[in-house]
């Protein structure tokens, strides 16, 4: 973190937050005031049972934040999380719910700047020449315009909330590799994809990594999970079309919430 940054935050600040929403364990987070911002990925697109308050943000009731904010009953908790989020709109609409008594965010954010949807569907309705230079042209976005973009936004969330402590997870890849024999699109588009969310993951780590913040890593929870895999946690192409290619219900579940949950206890080590 930049000494910039590591001003606003001492360490006894620190060493509080983390603690009030890890070290009663899965029963409280007494004291702890929840934001969770992003997008379809935190919003819980392709969960089910949306909040039909929320409109064409679909917020679901089995997202990772209601469930985090359930088994750790927060003193605060505010869902600002919308499909179709990307840093702009996070950074415009969303951070109004940041404040100084802020102590917990999470957040997913990136994918939709580098056109997750047009890519998916040019793999989906178009030529394996189509989708690879589709993928190619999202990943030089990620490698060279999104770091910039990330790190406005950072700066954006500290300066809202420059208590709190911040964990950014990061997106699963779509398909098992090398799953031969499986229906739908073939390896090689499988397979670029599967770059794709690699490159977005690593892009985004290093931005993290930048502001002091925390990176979460879903791909090992969704290790052997994959679409493909028989015991899958994603959506493929499905109706609404807008759940396709978003985690399901058991994909929050079993796969986000625990990567929150070990970023958090990793903040903790961190601070010892």
């Amino acid at each position: 973190m930049h000494a910039s940054r590591l001003g606003a935050i001492t360490l006894g600040t620190a060493m509080f937050t983390v603690c009030s929403f890890v070290a009663a364990g899965s029963a409280s987070a007494a004291g702890t005031h929840y934001v969770a911002l992003g997008d379809s990925y935190s919003s819980g697109t392709g969960a089910g049972a949306y909040d039909p308050g929320a409109g064409t943000c679909y917020r679901s009731a089995n997202a990772y934040p209601k469930l985090w904010a359930a088994a750790k009953s927060p003193e605060s908790f505010k869902f600002a999380a919308c499909s179709g989020a990307t840093t702009a709109s996070v950074a415009s609409g969303q951070l109004g719910s940041l404040s100084s008594t802020t102590t917990f965010v999470t957040m997913t954010v990136g994918g939709n700047d580098a056109g997750f949807a047009k890519v998916m569907e040019t793999c989906v309705l178009q030529s394996t020449a189509n989708c690879e230079a589709a993928v190619k042209n999202a990943e030089s976005y990620m490698e060279n315009m999104l770091p910039g973009r990330l790190d406005s936004l950072y700066d954006s969330i500290r300066s809202k909330a420059p208590s709190a402590r911040v964990v950014v997870l990061g997106y699963p890849r779509l398909y098992l590799q090398n799953s031969a024999g499986c229906v739908g699109l073939n390896q090689t588009k499988r397979t670029v994809l599967n770059r794709a969310a690699d490159t977005l993951n690593t892009s985004i780590n290093k931005a993290v990594a930048r502001a002091g913040f925390v990176f979460s890593d879903v791909r090992d929870e969704f290790s052997g999970h994959e679409l493909c895999s028989g015991d899958g946690w994603l959506n493929s192409v499905t109706y609404p079309i807008s759940d396709s290619y978003h985690p399901t219900a058991r994909g929050h579940a079993n796969g986000y919430l625990p990567a929150v949950n070990s970023a958090a206890r990793r903040s903790l080590a961190a601070q010892r």
